[in-house]
């Protein structure tokens, strides 16, 4: 009886979380699909894939991505391993604090980065104009590609960072230890015994940084300046001609489409033949240093962490300075925050109203996925489960493409809507939630919610009584990353907004367009200022025993 009751109601659990994941999903993805083999008259065609692939200038901008992308994957791995390796095997005094101050750098999008290198090296930035005028030093441009992936780096070598430090201070020391018994070098235990063992977690935050460089198009457009990358063609595409290039412009998307679920199925294969089982008794301890050698190591290590933190301090401190237009002038004033609180107040309302919805339906629905993948496999569970993952692998702009094409006509007419504004953030943030959630699962013994039920209890009493409140450490952790994500997200935002619906993260990138930037400034500090709030409380109510990365 309790196990057809538990039959039924989780079977009735995969047909609404699959119509979810067919209406909000698979079926604006598909209409890209369509769009990108049929002609504006409707025939079918390959014509928008054989202009990108025999056009040099596309073939270019495709070029330009896979170098941006892929430089500063390179350059964030070694940057990210290294800090690392540095900070969880040796003992700093500051080692909490820098610890913080990392994940502190990712509490504001890349194209806030973009900004503040524009208030700092551009044309007419402080130190650009300062060092001409004391020194007469003329720094290299921060336009172009350059400027792009040295912005990317610091905003993004975090991800490594954090998962590969996870990794190295919980691994089995016993290791390292038989293979220095042997006589084998430092140098060698490093590269053949270490970082082997936490190939999974390097290659985790590799592809992350991977993805979110492809992903990523406030950068490229601030400073970008001529040099093009797919996500912002997709956009030009789109919005050049009041949408008469929507079916190449969802072409080009296919082509990042397949891009990146052939990158995250290559990361799958890759884990599928490291996979690894350690017992963990024996965790490395961190070795102290002599007072040289361990300047000699903080000394970059605090410059790296300084110039990551650089953005936040720059756009907070110019959210006090005066302006004339688009320059500051001197003296300190409040005029920045006076003028967004009364004629842009829209975007903060909005900001806020859409995370918290978008969040509520991430929770639910992330939660009944994750116990449905984990508990309930079956080939349509981990179909579920993939299609989920698709809105995160692939770039903003895309997925708001796709809800534009599928919601901009009968019966699902949404274009210009909240609604539309809110599914996107739910779709496009929601695997931070499944994935934290599910790994809580995975750690829970079956046993308990099976005593329950055999105790008289009902599936779903047992579901929320039992499994919910032991796995909610995993939901809210996840889910506090997913509002964060959520706050700062431009690409979908830019191609869905309207003047009703305008963001936070939206706005700021239009004042720094016009070259209002105390007004950018003011409101990039409040984003900035919500998200470490938010990692304030979750360390409070957690009591530091779950971690949001």
């Amino acid at each position: 009886m309790h196990q057809k009751a538990n039959r039924d109601v989780w079977s009735v659990m995969k047909v609404v979380t699959l119509i979810f994941v067919g209406l909000s999903i698979l079926y604006p993805l598909s209409t890209v699909v369509i769009r990108s083999v049929t002609t504006s008259d409707g025939n079918a065609t390959l014509q928008n894939f054989i202009k990108f692939f025999s056009k040099e200038y596309y073939l270019d901008v495709l070029n330009n991505t896979m170098f941006v992308a892929g430089v500063t994957t390179l350059l964030s791995v070694v940057l990210g391993v290294a800090m690392a390796y540095a900070l969880t095997r040796y003992d700093f005094r500051l080692k909490r604090v820098l610890n913080v101050c990392i994940i502190l750098s990712l509490m504001s999008p890349p194209f806030i980065g973009a900004y503040s290198w524009i208030l700092l090296f551009g044309r007419s930035g402080f130190v650009t104009t300062k060092a001409l005028e004391w020194f007469g030093w003329v720094f290299p441009t921060i336009y172009g590609k350059w400027g792009i992936v040295s912005v990317f780096v610091c905003k993004m070598f975090p991800y490594v960072y954090l998962f590969t430090s996870g990794a190295l201070g919980s691994i089995d020391s016993s290791l390292e230890e038989a293979a220095e018994n042997l006589g084998s070098t430092k140098g060698y235990r490093l590269f053949h015994i270490t970082l082997p063992l936490v190939s999974p977690s390097i290659l985790a935050g590799a592809v992350m940084v991977f993805m979110s460089a492809v992903s990523d198009f406030g950068t490229p457009m601030l400073i970008g300046e001529n040099y093009k990358v797919l996500a912002t063609l997709v956009y030009e595409q789109y919005m050049s001609e009041m949408g008469t290039s929507s079916n190449f412009a969802s072409a080009v998307s296919m082509v990042v489409i397949v891009l990146c679920i052939l990158l995250l199925l290559l990361q799958r294969w890759y884990l599928n033949r490291r996979n690894y089982c350690m017992t963990s008794l024996r965790p490395p301890q961190p070795q102290k240093l002599r007072f040289g050698k361990k300047l000699l190591m903080l000394v970059p290590i605090l410059l790296v962490v300084v110039i990551a933190l650089l953005p936040q301090i720059v756009v907070i401190v110019t959210s006090f300075k005066n302006c004339n237009g688009p320059y500051f002038v001197a003296g300190w004033s409040l005029e920045s925050y006076q003028t967004i609180f009364t004629r842009m107040v829209r975007g903060i309302k909005n900001t806020y109203f859409f995370s918290v919805i978008a969040l509520a339906v991430m929770i639910v629905v992330g939660s009944v996925t994750a116990y449905l993948s984990v508990r309930k496999r079956s080939l349509l569970t981990a179909a579920i489960d993939m299609s989920l993952m698709v809105p995160y692998v692939i770039p903003g702009a895309v997925m708001g493409l796709a809800l534009i094409i599928a919601f901009n006509r009968s019966p699902f007419f949404l274009a210009g809507t909240a609604f539309i504004m809110i599914l996107c953030y739910t779709v496009r943030k929601i695997p931070y939630t499944v994935r934290s959630a599910s790994g809580f699962l995975q750690q829970m013994e079956l046993s308990v919610e099976e005593a329950s039920i055999n105790l008289g209890v009902s599936p779903a009493k047992t579901f929320f009584k039992i499994t919910l409140p032991l796995m909610l450490p995993g939901v809210v952790s996840g889910a506090i990353l997913s509002w964060i994500e959520t706050i700062n997200e431009l690409s979908s935002s830019i191609l869905l907004y309207t003047g009703k619906t305008i963001t936070m993260s939206v706005a700021i990138y239009n004042e720094v367009a016009r070259n209002s930037f105390g007004t950018a400034a003011a409101m990039a500090t409040i984003l900035t200022i919500s998200a470490i709030i938010m990692l304030v409380v979750f360390n409070r109510v957690s009591k530091g025993k779950v971690s949001i990365v």
